[in-house]
C-alpha cells in the first residue's frame, strides 16, 4: 500500500485502484492539493503545468467525498473538449475501481445524445461534461445540477477564452453554496477575472513547480525560414525524427487540413485533428495516434486538449501562437511524466523579434535551431520521392501487352542501373520544375 497517498488522507479502496494503475508516488500538485481538498471547504485554484497529474489531484479527494447514500449529482466537472472530458472520465473510473457504489457519467458532445439521456435516468454522482452538451441536457430536463456541491473547471484558461457564454449558463444552474475547484496551466487576466466572478473571496491557491511556465524537460528551439521553404524545412526535420511521435500545431482548421494533405502526399504517417471533423473520425485518429499507427498529429490548439500520450517526443509550432499561454499548452504535450522533449517553432524573419518576449514572459530560453542547408533539403526531398515511389500501388488497369512493351525497354538493365537512371531523370525534371520566385517572374514578363 502506498504510504505516501495514505499520508495525504486517501482511503484504502482508492489506493488499491492506484496500485492497479502502477501509481505509487504523488506528484507535487497532488501532494499540495489533495490534503486541502479533503480537509478544507474553501474554493480552490491549482496552478500546475500540463501533464503533472491534475486529474488525480482533484479526482481522488472528490471520489472520497461522495456520499453514496445521496442519489443526486454531487460533482460537475467541466472540460473544454470531448477528448479531455473522456480522459477525465476514464481516469476517474479507473481510480474508483474498488468504490463500486460511486456512479460516474460522461456527457460530452460529438456523440449521440439519446444514450446519454438514458444513462442519466440512472443514479449519477459525478458528471464529466463539455459545456454545450451539458446545457443541452439541462434544457431537455434530462439532468439537474441544482444540488451539486462541487464544480470543477479543468484547463480553465481554455474554458474562459473559448466557451465563456456556456460557462455562464451552467453556473446559473448551480447552487450558490457550492465549492468551486479550478485547475489551470497558466494565469492570464481572464482567469483572474473568472476567479473574481465565480469564486468566493476566500480562495486557497497553490502552485506546483511553476518557477518557469515552460517545462524543465523541454528544449525550446526556433528556426527562421523563408515562406517558400517552410514546408521543406519542416519535412527535413520530420525525416530526422522518423519513428518518433510528435504533434504539429497550426492556427486554423484550414491550415491543419492543408499541411496534413501535404504530409500525406509525401507519405508521412500523419493525421489531422480539428473541431470540424466528426467525432468518430477524431476518435479514430486519436486511437491510431495512441497506438502508434499514426506518428504525426497535425492539430489546432483546442482539438489537442486532452491528448494524454506520454511518448510524444517533439512539438512543432508551424505558426507562432498569438498568446504566451497557448505556447505553454502546446509545448506541454511533450516531456510528460518526467520525460525529455523538444519544442520547435518555425518562424519567418519578421517574427524573430517576438522570441525574446516569449522568453521573458515564460521564463524560458530558446536556442536557434540550425536550418538544413539547400543540399540537405534537396536530398531529403529526393528521398521522400523515392519512398513515395516505393509505396505507390501498381496500376492494375494497364494492359499486359502495354506493360510488356515497357518491360522490353528496361529488361536489359540491372536493378542498380535502373535506379541510377530513374534517379537521374527525377533530378533533371526537378531542376526544370523549380518554381521561379516572384521577382524573376516579373522580370520575365517585362522582357516579353
Amino acid at each position: 500500500m502506498s504510504k505516501q497517498f495514505s499520508e495525504l488522507g486517501i482511503i484504502e479502496p482508492i489506493q488499491k485502484g492506484l496500485i492497479d494503475l502502477n501509481i505509487s508516488t504523488p506528484t507535487d500538485i497532488q501532494n499540495k492539493a489533495i490534503p486541502i481538498l479533503l480537509n478544507k471547504t474553501d474554493d480552490f485554484v491549482g496552478l500546475a503545468k500540463t501533464g503533472t497529474g491534475k486529474t488525480a489531484a482533484f479526482g481522488l479527494p472528490l471520489l472520497q467525498l461522495i456520499d453514496v447514500d445521496n442519489s443526486s449529482v454531487q460533482v460537475v466537472i467541466i472540460a473544454p473538449t470531448r477528448e479531455l472530458g473522456q480522459q477525465i472520465y476514464s481516469n476517474l473510473s479507473s481510480f474508483s475501481t474498488y468504490l463500486p457504489k460511486i456512479s460516474i457519467a460522461s456527457i460530452c458532445g460529438g456523440i449521440p445524445i439519446k444514450p446519454q439521456i438514458e444513462r442519466l435516468k440512472e443514479e449519477t454522482h459525478i458528471v464529466v461534461a463539455t459545456p454545450g452538451r451539458l446545457i443541452d441536457l439541462i434544457k431537455r430536463n434530462a439532468i439537474s445540477i441544482k444540488d451539486a456541491q462541487y464544480l470543477v473547471l479543468d484547463e480553465a484558461d481554455e474554458m474562459v477564452t473559448s466557451l465563456k457564454d456556456g460557462l455562464d449558463e451552467i453556473v446559473k444552474e448551480l447552487p450558490k453554496k457550492r465549492r468551486t475547484i479550478l485547475f489551470t496551466a497558466t494565469m492570464p487576466g481572464t482567469i483572474k477575472q473568472l476567479i473574481q466572478n465565480y469564486m468566493s473571496k476566500h480562495v486557497i491557491q497553490v502552485s506546483s513547480d511553476m518557477e518557469t511556465l515552460g517545462h524543465q524537460g523541454i528544449d525550446h528551439n526556433y528556426v527562421v525560414v523563408e515562406p517558400i521553404e517552410k514546408l521543406d524545412v519542416l519535412m527535413h526535420f520530420l525525416s530526422s525524427k522518423e519513428g518518433k511521435r510528435g504533434i504539429i500545431f497550426c492556427k486554423t482548421k484550414a491550415a491543419v487540413n492543408k499541411l496534413a494533405k501535404n504530409l500525406a502526399i509525401h507519405k508521412f504517417s500523419s493525421g489531422a485533428l480539428h473541431g470540424s471533423l466528426s467525432q468518430p473520425i477524431r476518435d479514430r485518429i486519436m486511437e491510431q495516434f495512441r497506438n502508434g499507427h499514426v506518428q504525426i498529429l497535425v492539430a489546432t490548439d483546442l482539438a489537442a486538449r486532452g491528448i494524454d500520450v506520454k511518448e510524444i517526443e517533439y512539438v512543432v509550432h508551424y505558426h507562432l501562437p498569438d498568446v504566451y499561454e497557448t505556447y505553454v499548452h502546446r509545448s506541454g504535450r511533450t516531456a510528460r511524466a518526467g520525460a525529455k522533449g523538444m519544442s520547435l517553432t518555425i518562424i519567418q524573419k519578421e517574427e524573430e523579434y517576438e522570441i525574446p518576449d516569449f522568453e521573458d514572459e515564460l521564463g524560458i530560453s530558446f536556442q536557434k535551431y540550425q536550418k538544413a542547408d539547400t543540399q540537405s533539403i534537396e536530398e531529403n526531398n529526393t528521398l521522400l520521392w523515392a519512398k513515395k515511389v516505393f509505396k505507390t500501388k501498381p496500376n492494375r488497369e494497364i494492359s499486359s501487352d502495354f506493360k510488356e512493351k515497357i518491360h522490353t525497354v528496361f529488361h536489359h538493365l540491372t536493378k542498380d542501373e535502373l535506379v541510377d537512371k530513374v534517379l537521374a531523370h527525377y533530378l533533371e525534371q526537378h531542376q526544370k520544375n523549380i518554381p521561379l520566385n516572384e521577382e524573376t517572374k516579373r522580370t520575365k514578363k517585362r522582357k516579353r
